[in-house]
């Protein structure tokens, strides 16, 4: 049994596998883009999507090097490798070369000094976050810094207005997703104090809710035995 079988993997974790028994694996879907199997050979990294884990799949995303090139998949826990979260990745040395040719690595030192104070856990994802993950150049200068924060507990629409507001004027455009143990959503919009329903992403789909943290949400948990009956709300 693998190490990591029963392990929670959350949207936007890096996942180190085995290419050889992968791609042995994602022959079993009808048709598989010609570029997936020599992106996985030379980097054998996925990323775990948004959608309903269990113990025998999670839902992964294969990162090729063209913005187009992005394809959805499963694989078995058991070629599982090795985890690496966002929050890991802030601390990943940058060379000197790639911070001067990519606005988005310097925004990220600059976002560091500037969220110290944050407490929750949170990190770079997209390409930003891939790079950092696997060493591969997929950082471009035009790209933006995808910034993923994992939020157990509430936060208030003036704690997201701060953070927000400390992720302007800089090198590269911040684009700030939050994570609850149930859904997604943007930090900027749900910082906009709306009244209005913000859309939140979940693993049966995109809904409008008021409240990323509703006990109501539980029920789209995969983790949670009564997810078939779950509904909008």
């Amino acid at each position: 049994m693998s190490h990591y079988e029963g392990h929670a993997f959350r949207p936007h974790y890096l996942l180190a596998v085995d290419p050889k028994q992968l791609i042995e694996s994602i022959y079993k879907y009808s048709s598989v883009p010609e570029w997936v199997e020599e992106q996985i050979r030379t980097t054998p990294f996925v990323v775990v999507r948004r959608g309903r884990a269990t113990g025998q799949e999670i839902p992964i995303g294969v990162r090729g090097k063209e913005r187009n090139q992005r394809w959805a998949a499963s694989c078995n826990p058991s070629l599982v490798k090795s985890i690496t979260t966002p929050s890991q990745l802030p601390m990943r040395p940058i060379s000197t070369s790639r911070a001067n040719a990519t606005p988005a690595f310097r925004t990220l030192d600059l976002l560091k000094e500037r969220w110290m104070d944050l407490d929750h856990p949170w990190g770079p994802g997209g390409s930003i976050g891939f790079e950092l993950a696997t060493g591969s150049h997929v950082v471009k200068p035009e790209s933006d810094l995808d910034i993923v924060l994992y939020a157990e507990r509430r936060m208030t629409a003036d704690e997201a207005k701060s953070l927000c507001a400390r992720a302007m004027d800089l090198p590269a455009v911040v684009d700030i997703r939050v994570e609850t143990r149930v859904c997604g959503f943007s930090l900027r919009e749900y910082a906009s104090g709306s009244p209005a329903a913000i859309l939140l992403r979940t693993p049966s789909g995109v809904i409008l809710g008021k409240d990323p943290w509703s006990d109501e949400l539980r029920s789209m948990d995969p983790n949670y035995p009564d997810v078939s009956r779950s509904r909008p709300i």
